[in-house]
């Protein structure tokens, strides 16, 4: 079994209030978790309205795999123009750690 978890630290664009905010990032997760069946979820920067942070996570039988759905989900949202992505890390486990 492996875990792996993604977090990406995002600057949103032309944000004002944090129901602009909202607007911007729950697209944004209902298309992680529709594409990728991934738990999502906004995580740090809750406050503000031109910061956020997001969190996926998976499971799966295969490193590999988990590689590649953290690496697409990746691509997803630093394709997306309304925001920027600043620094994404990750982290794997097994049942080992």
């Amino acid at each position: 079994m492996w875990i792996g978890a993604l977090e990406l630290d995002l600057l949103l664009g032309d944000v004002h209030s944090l129901k602009g905010k909202r607007s911007v990032v729950r697209p944004i997760l209902a298309e992680l978790r529709r594409k990728f069946d991934v738990s999502a979820a906004e995580v740090s920067s809750l406050g503000l309205h031109r910061r956020s942070g997001i969190g996926v996570g998976l499971v799966a039988a295969n490193r590999a795999h988990v590689v590649e759905v953290l690496d697409a989900a990746e691509r997803l949202v630093a394709g997306r123009p309304e925001v920027e992505l600043l620094s994404a890390r990750r982290q794997l486990f097994t049942e080992q750690d």
